[in-house]
């Protein structure tokens, strides 16, 4: 079969993704009630699967959502599903949401199955050592941000806040506390040690951010996990602003004024080692991994 542009996948048919279709009584229509990873492709390698198909059974298990496969049959199913598109850099999404059923505050019968949705597209390889612009805005979410949900208004709301002050993201905050970022995390470079807001439900724990950690203490750098404030954001020696899909890049100006910049090289030894860990489990060639902005 001819290799497809992008893909879309519900329930075992799949297809283009301009063409796919879904019942318009999934409860994902109604109150976005589901749960949802995504990953980056490389070489048709999916870049840390497992943290991220753990993570969605666990956010799956704390809105009472049954997932009808096994992680390993998801796992073959996602695997197989990336070899069917002609890129092989792709953005992986997928999700699963609470059945299909007639619109109701309530959750339906539990012999109503989950669906599983997977959506790919081509998708090349970011430079995370290109710099970012950062606004701040007020963390109006609610109260289960440790959940991976599809309930992802306000983070559009302040994405679009965001692009229109021209800038890549916006940084979230609860009063003094940062939290995250509206699409990523958030972590500091201070006095030599690494210092990134505590898993707590105000956070997302992010795949990348646990990733960036464990090099962090390879690299013999302290880490610190404790909430911290908008001045330490501004002080910071450097800003960190981690994604799945953009690795770890650094922040070039806050709210229109200048920040980091004071810890280029502990910067750079970082940002290289999360470049090496991508190149040594996806096989991807080192020339296709940008290695500077």
């Amino acid at each position: 079969m001819e290799k497809l542009t992008t893909l879309g996948y519900y329930n075992g048919a799949y297809g283009p993704l301009e063409e796919m279709t879904v019942p318009m009584n999934d409860r994902v229509c109604y109150f976005g009630d589901g749960v949802y990873e995504a990953a980056y492709v490389a070489n048709y390698n999916i870049f840390t699967l497992d943290d991220h198909i753990d993570r969605m059974y666990r956010s799956a298990a704390l809105v009472e959502i049954e997932i009808a496969q096994t992680k390993e049959e998801m796992k073959a199913i996602l695997r197989d599903l990336v070899t069917k598109v002609e890129s092989p850099n792709q953005l992986l999404y997928w999700q699963v949401t609470r059945g299909t059923a007639m619109r109701n505050h309530v959750y339906p019968d539990p012999a109503v199955p989950a669906n599983f949705w997977v959506t790919i597209k081509p998708l090349p390889v970011k430079n995370a050592y290109q710099k970012v612009k950062l606004i701040t805005a007020d963390d109006t979410r609610f109260f289960h941000c440790n959940i991976k949900t599809l309930n992802l208004l306000i983070n559009c709301m302040v994405s679009e806040k965001a692009k229109r002050a021209g800038c890549d993201e916006a940084v979230l905050h609860r009063g003094d506390r940062v939290t995250e970022c509206a699409h990523s995390n958030v972590s500091i470079l201070k006095d030599g040690a690494l210092c990134t807001a505590p898993t707590d439900n105000l956070i997302l724990p992010g795949i990348t951010r646990a990733h960036l950690i464990a090099n962090c203490k390879k690299l013999g750098i302290p880490v610190i996990e404790e909430p911290f404030t908008l001045d330490d954001l501004r002080n910071a020696d450097e800003v960190l602003i981690s994604s799945s899909t953009a690795f770890v890049r650094s922040a070039s100006e806050i709210d229109g004024t200048p920040v980091g910049g004071k810890a280029p090289e502990l910067l750079k030894k970082i940002q290289d080692a999360m470049r090496q860990e991508f190149i040594d489990a996806t096989g991807i060639a080192p020339s296709e991994v940008p290695d500077k902005a």
